[in-house]
């Protein structure tokens, strides 16, 4: 058991470290092991990987029938990262899964989650058998090795995922680039924006130069125009 544990911390390949996983969960005398992270796309749309050794039949209508809306043990596992352990009374809601669950000799198990809050992403661990229900005490001798394996998988996961999109921080002009940008919109010359702030032509020219760079843009037009877009030039804008 050490030995696969420290070959699992090694391990950087996500195929690699699932097969390692799994056969560390037999050691422990669970025949089944499933890993999966569900994630947010840059469409906002959700995305599932899955690793198990579950019967195919059983993830062909776990998938055909889309069961993770009503999967007990997923509703958990969003909003808690506390393991939890199956029983016809968790499931007691949908009946028809704990009987599915019964038939492919899955009955017996327990889950727990990993939440990465910041990327908007879930990974679950799942250890199951057909045999022997799983007590409290062996829930707890076993659960320090779960989450180790769990936090291994669910990081070299996260080095897969598609990167999410970067926000550009916000600009934040002063208030007299705001001012320049203003008369620029109304048509005003540098020469003439100089007159009414009584400033020097090169200095309205410094802050409109200034905008530009913060605004992201390549001239002074593209900086009036985001700047509009941004609420800098409202006659209410408070920045």
């Amino acid at each position: 058991m050490e030995s696969q544990l420290n070959k699992l911390s090694c391990t950087t390949e996500i195929d690699t470290a699932y097969r390692i996983a799994l056969g560390f969960a037999k050691n422990i005398g669970f025949k089944f092991f499933a890993f999966s992270t569900t994630y947010k796309t840059n469409l906002d749309q959700y995305e599932t990987i899955r690793f198990n050794n579950y019967p195919a039949a059983w993830n062909k209508e776990y998938e055909q029938k889309q069961m993770s809306v009503i999967d007990p043990v997923v509703a958990h596992c969003n909003q808690s990262m506390l393991p939890i352990l199956w029983s016809e009374e968790l499931f007691a809601p949908v009946p028809t899964l704990w009987e599915s669950l019964e038939a492919q000799g899955l009955q017996h198990g327990w889950s727990h989650a990993i939440h990465d809050e910041g990327n908007e992403f879930c990974s679950i661990l799942s250890l199951a058998r057909s045999h022997c229900p799983i007590t409290a005490f062996e829930l707890y001798e076993h659960l320090g090795f779960s989450v180790f394996m769990g936090r291994h998988l669910h990081a070299l996961i996260a080095q897969t995922l598609p990167k999410k999109a970067e926000t550009l921080p916000a600009s934040h002009l002063t208030a007299r680039e705001i001012d320049v940008l203003k008369l620029a919109a109304d048509g005003k010359t540098a020469y003439e924006s100089a007159r009414i702030l009584n400033l020097s032509p090169r200095t309205i020219n410094f802050h409109v130069q200034s905008a530009i760079v913060k605004l992201g843009v390549n001239n002074k037009t593209a900086a009036v125009i985001t700047a509009a877009k941004e609420g800098y030039l409202s006659s209410d804008a408070t920045r």
